[in-house]
């Protein structure tokens, strides 16, 4: 953080002051458009050089085919981009990735805002934005700003704009940075509702008045050297864009490009792009079309990424990992936000992990290039302009098997939990039960929504431990796949175990099972030659463990495996098996997030075992599957609970969003299936929800909307009835059940 001397202190006060005035004076004393236009540059829409049609096909024909997406798909390259300046910091590949966070302060509480922004700069991050929603908050925005350079930071500030242009003109004076969201800045007039556009032409002419809207903020940051982020999101795009290209990535770089391209008629380049989505699936896929565009139309600007209303603690961060990572990981993305429902300051330790986490990965680093280098060469054939998941087949009831096999695998992505023999005591059993997810009656263990499907046993005990033996067969008989590596089931026989081997090992022994064993897995570490992995077909094992060996990076020995599994036809399920030494549950969450998100963000696999190898046991068994499941569903795979779309709060926030996102967690968490949203005002739009059932939205100060959908049904409800009118909403739409007591439980189970 830079220092002022005395006499610059004085200067940049002066100069805020007189720009303080002229907020409060009329408009005119900002340039007109007419005094800050250039001849040479359009003036109106129809002289803008467009970007070629995607839906004629014009894009296609004249620029090529998508291609890549990123700098090397074999290692990891940072994605070659210009240099957006914003104050003293600077975006783009030859500079380090920029940390964000946004104030949760009214920011026409000035001082609160300047204190929260001088934790937030202490904390480490880069950047911080704010919102403006008006004429108050521009004025108060050039009094923080004032104030900040007085106290010596020099940390830049970034304004949020939604619904107006005008007031973003007056921001500029005050700020370094200017954040537009296409779908609301000026493509979302209400006659713009309901409009089914009978051809491209008669779409494109709307342009007009988003090129009026836009042309005035764009000369003014030119004029000013202001950075700029053109911020899609996926919850509110404008109607305009979803009449046309439906809610879908494409409509959200379409709409991205059309702001840029009123940029670029003018020689303004000093922006940046982001693609947010709440479901890291679809943020992923537009990010990285986003980028391909990039590539084959020759731009290159700087991508700002992140998860929108990612929610809270471990949660928030595995679903920020997922997005992000999976985009770090490749080497796309130049400045990051993990959006969470906390004070901003704790969004720091996320944020620079995952930074320092893709830092790590690149081929700059000597160990990381020797991974990369080190994997055998394979191509890459992803279809990055569409998802679809690789199903494994899952396993089938076997009359000559005393225990049914089928329940081992779900079809949904499956939780193998590390049990280790301590968990194995007479006294420990119970525990064991409910932390692998076990309902329980009389003290026999059964399987529930989200119970572990399987246990791996690194070792095992032995025979003649017949609490252990006992608990175990109980385990098998309500479908839990009990798995151990062979050599440990040679020593001492487990009934109805499924044998773990080496691929090698299972090749050079013809899948032999060992006594008591009824399956066969095989563990892969992703360093096989081509012909060793096409055998994997022959054996057909029941399932595979993909432990990628250290020595090659786990990204690209990954890919390369599921590739040489699609091209053998092999629909064996692949359970990535996570070794961990961490003992920050935080930090865990961000691993597996990044490593296992980014493979499951592709459709790559098909379960996910997480295994401590510090010998420590940081982690109870409880957290790690709930953990497991939490990763599965975050990339929607899994739903073994309510999925709270939870907005990380910021000045126009109307209601208290930590403590009553905890109060409706409380009261709806136990829904597996059900989405429900908890924003803290409606200003992008109930799309914001889009991936909800329920909605929780803030309206005016102590008054809620409730929502069905994209569809308002509740309206004006008094905040301290809200939750409990929530609970009935969800009842009336058949999607509630109610909480089971441990009584309940047990006569369910006993039933």
């Amino acid at each position: 953080m830079t220092k002022f001397s005395p006499l610059a202190v004085a200067a940049v006060a002066l100069l805020a002051a007189e720009n303080v005035q002229a907020f409060s004076g009329p408009m005119a004393k900002v340039p007109s458009v007419s005094a800050l236009h250039m001849a040479d540059y359009p003036t109106t829409h129809t002289d803008v050089d467009w970007t070629h049609s995607i839906k004629s096909g014009a894009r296609d024909e004249i620029l090529g085919p998508i291609e890549e997406y990123c700098a090397d798909l074999n290692s990891v390259v940072r994605r070659t981009t210009r240099t957006v300046e914003c104050g003293p910091i600077k975006f783009g590949s030859e500079h380090p990735i920029v940390r964000q966070t946004m104030a949760t302060t009214n920011t026409a509480d000035v001082e609160a805002s300047i204190d929260q922004i001088m934790r937030c700069a202490d904390k480490g991050f880069d950047l911080v934005r704010i919102t403006v929603q008006g004429k108050r908050e521009a004025n108060a925005a050039m009094k923080i700003r004032e104030g900040l350079f007085k106290k010596g930071y020099d940390i830049p500030l970034c304004a949020d704009m939604h619904f107006q242009p005008k007031v973003a003109l007056m921001v500029a004076d005050a700020v370094e940075k200017i954040r537009i969201n296409p779908g609301n800045f000026a493509d979302g007039r209400k006659d713009f509702e309901d409009h089914v556009y009978e051809s491209e032409a008669d779409y494109v002419q709307e342009r007009e008045y988003l090129f009026e809207a836009m042309l005035p903020l764009v000369e003014k940051c030119k004029q000013l050297n202001r950075a700029m982020r053109i911020g899609t999101n996926h919850g509110s795009l404008s109607s305009r864009v979803l009449s046309f290209y439906g809610d879908t990535p494409r409509g959200m770089v379409e709409s991205a490009i059309e702001f840029a391209d009123i940029c670029r008629s003018q020689d303004y380049h000093n922006f940046v792009f982001s693609m947010k989505a709440s479901n890291p699936l679809v943020m992923v896929q537009s990010y990285r079309l986003l980028a391909a565009e990039q590539y084959r139309m020759g731009w290159d600007y700087p991508l700002h990424l992140g998860v929108t209303e990612a929610g809270e603690g471990e949660d928030g961060r595995m679903k920020s990992a997922i997005g992000i990572g999976t985009l770090l990981a490749d080497g796309v993305g130049d400045t990051i936000r993990v959006s969470l429902t906390e004070d901003p300051e704790f969004e720091y330790e996320p944020c620079n992990r995952l930074a320092e986490m893709a830092q790590g990965r690149l081929a700059t680093n000597p160990e990381a290039a020797a991974r990369q280098k080190a994997t055998k060469f394979y191509t890459d054939t992803r279809d990055i302009t569409t998802f679809e998941r690789r199903k494994g087949k899952t396993l089938e009831k076997s009359e000559e098997e005393s225990v049914d096999a089928s329940g081992f695998l779900s079809p949904l992505g499956s939780v193998v939990s590390a049990v280790t023999l301590d968990m194995l005591t007479k006294e420990n059993i119970p525990y064991l039960y409910a932390g692998l997810g076990c309902k329980t009656a009389v003290g026999m263990p059964f399987k529930d929504i989200a119970t572990a499907d399987s246990i791996f046993l690194r070792k095992v005990p032995p025979s003649t431990d017949s609490d252990a033996r006992t608990a175990l067969r109980r385990l098998a008989e309500v479908t839990v796949g009990l798995i151990a590596p062979a050599e440990e089931l040679e020593k001492d026989p487990l009934p109805n175990s499924i044998a773990l081997m080496s691929l090698t090992e299972a090749l050079e022994k013809k899948g032999a099972l060992p006594t008591g064993a009824i399956r066969l897995a095989v563990s892969v570490n992703g360093d096989e030659d081509d012909a060793t992995l096409k055998q994997i077909k022959s054996l057909d094992p029941a399932m595979i463990f993909l432990n990628i060996a250290p020595h090659v990076s786990t990204l690209h020995a990954s890919r390369r495996v599921f590739e040489m599994i699609k091209a053998e036809g092999i629909e064996t399920s692949v359970i990535h098996h996570y070794e961990t030494d961490t003992e920050d549950s935080n930090h865990l969450a961000l691993e597996i997030g990044t490593r296992i998100g980014s493979l499951l963000t592709d459709g790559m696999g098909d379960g996910v075992m997480v295994e401590e190898v510090s010998g420590k046991q940081t982690f109870t068994l409880d957290f790690l599957r709930k953990s497991s499941f939490s990763l599965l569903q975050g990339c929607r795979m899994r739903s073994t609970k309510t999925e709270f779309v939870s907005c990380p709060s910021c000045g126009r926030t109307l209601f208290d969003l930590q403590e009553t996102t905890a109060l409706i967690t409380d009261a709806t968490g136990h829904l597996p299936g059900v989405t429900v949203a908890v924003m803290g005002c409606i200003v992008n739009g109930p799309g914001e929800m889009a991936d909800a059932d329920f909605g929780y939205v803030g309206t005016i100060p102590g008054k809620i909307d409730l929502y069905y959908g994209k569809e308002v049904v509740r309206k004006n409800i008094a905040e301290e009835l809200a939750v409990d009118e929530l609970v009935v909403l969800i009842k009336e739409y058949g999607m509630w059940k109610e909480k089971e007591t441990a009584d309940e439980e047990e006569e369910l189970v006993a039933a």
